[in-house]
């Protein structure tokens, strides 16, 4: 087991891979993982099975059946997708159940286009859910406005929720508030609390990007020391809600319930900027009960050069405070800048939305 991982792992950080795939299933790599590098869950995307199916043979026997049955683009989409995270999810058990379903989590995502239709995206969730079949899966909503509305619905069905696409910190309250308004909508429903589990997606190298841009455009001598810290700062201060929000008299009640605080998951951790460390999303980012999502390459670094810094602290939020007020003087729009994040955010997934249907519709037309 790799000491870096196994001590960012005892001081309560849960690493998910940021990937999926048949092969990686098939030629125990994912198991491997699970074993050498203390990997306790996966999240997926759009991108991530396109990559899959069109590098990999190990699709093909299954899409030549789905086109032989007529199947269409978007249904064997999620007759692929859905089998991949339902193995996965099988494989994860084991940590499931030691975790008591803290971990051991398989994220499919519901389909981009849905993302401001709230009735169909939790009819979509709903869907998901009960084609994978498995009781450690999640289900990945966009925290859009109308992805609001969804998740609380979704998560009142019983059903667990990994939000992604948070950015902005008033945004973040408002994913708390929705999955704190479904956990009281599923108590009324008779929903046992303690099998319904959420995790609150933050994204972190994206906001450094954007803002860096708008630093390296101003003729400020204080700038540049101000590149490359606002997304670690988005994420202390997100902490710092957190720590608000569920130790609330009102998250009492339903913790009695046998409800459970929604995870602070860290995503985006890849570093985009070359100028930085490669680990930087991971050691900056270290506090008990909280998820990073890591794609391989950073989980790598990580194992090989990687420091287990010291946990977010109350000093650590006033220095994040500090950054922001930083950027405002320097005419950074905070609230500008995340509602850009997040409209580019939705058009990524819906250029791997259609990458991925492109990816079916090929397969199927050569099948």
């Amino acid at each position: 087991m790799n000491e870096r991982l196994h001590q960012l792992s005892r001081r309560g950080v849960s690493i998910w891979l940021d990937d999926l795939s048949r092969t990686r299933l098939e030629s125990g790599d994912l198991a491997r993982l699970i074993e050498a590098s203390s990997v306790t869950g996966v999240t997926t995307n759009p991108t991530i099975f396109a990559n899959a199916i069109s590098s990999s043979q190990a699709y093909d026997a299954a899409v030549a059946e789905l086109g032989a049955q007529g199947a269409d683009v978007d249904s064997a989409i999620e007759s692929l997708t859905t089998a991949d995270v339902a193995e996965a999810a099988r494989l994860f058990r084991p940590v499931f159940d030691a975790t008591d379903g803290d971990d051991g989590r398989v994220s499919i995502e519901v389909a981009p286009p849905l993302a401001h239709d709230a009735a169909g995206t939790v009819e979509s969730a709903k869907a998901l859910w009960e084609r994978v079949g498995e009781p450690n899966a999640m289900i990945k909503i966009p925290a859009t406005e109308a992805g609001l509305s969804a998740i609380s619905d979704t998560i009142a069905a019983g059903i667990s929720v990994n939000v992604t696409l948070v950015f902005s910190l008033s945004r973040y309250r408002h994913v708390v508030e929705a999955y704190l308004q479904g956990l009281e909508k599923a108590r009324a429903a008779g929903h046992d609390l303690s099998t319904i589990r959420s995790v609150a997606s933050v994204f972190v190298s994206r906001v450094d990007s954007e803002i860096d841009s708008r630093l390296d455009a101003l003729d400020d001598p204080t700038a540049a020391g101000l590149k490359g810290r606002a997304g670690i700062a988005n994420c202390v201060l997100a902490h710092e809600i957190h720590s608000q929000l569920f130790t609330s008299e009102r998250f009492k009640v339903l913790e009695l319930a046998g409800a459970r605080p929604q995870r602070l998951l860290w995503a985006s951790t890849g570093v985009k900027n070359p100028d930085y460390s490669d680990t930087m999303y991971v050691s900056g980012l270290v506090a008990p009960n909280t998820v990073n999502t890591m794609p391989e390459p950073t989980m790598e670094a990580f194992a090989d050069h990687g420091e287990v810094n010291a946990e977010i602290a109350p000093e650590d939020y006033r220095a994040a405070d500090e950054v922001f007020d930083a950027l405002a003087r320097l005419g950074i729009d905070y609230a500008e800048v995340m509602t850009v994040l997040e409209e580019q955010g939705l058009e990524k997934f819906d250029v791997s939305w259609s990458e991925l249907q492109d990816t079916i519709r090929t397969a199927l037309d050569r099948s």
